[in-house]
């Protein structure tokens, strides 16, 4: 994934002891989905979690 031209989505999901989140990645292909590790992707992805960044919607 590119994250230069990909607007993503996070969503916590509760149920998990490991806070996973649902991803959804805006692709030429269209929306994709994935499930990530909330602290690995904060790691990969510092910028949206920022306090300026809305937690739904990220602008990339």
């Amino acid at each position: 994934h590119g994250y230069t031209d990909t607007r993503i989505e996070v969503k916590r999901l509760k149920q998990s002891r490991i806070p996973i989140i649902k991803v959804r990645w805006n692709s030429r292909r269209g929306p994709e989905f994935t499930r990530e590790r909330e602290d690995q992707f904060r790691k990969k992805y510092p910028q949206l979690f920022t306090a300026n960044a809305p937690s739904t919607n990220a602008a990339s």
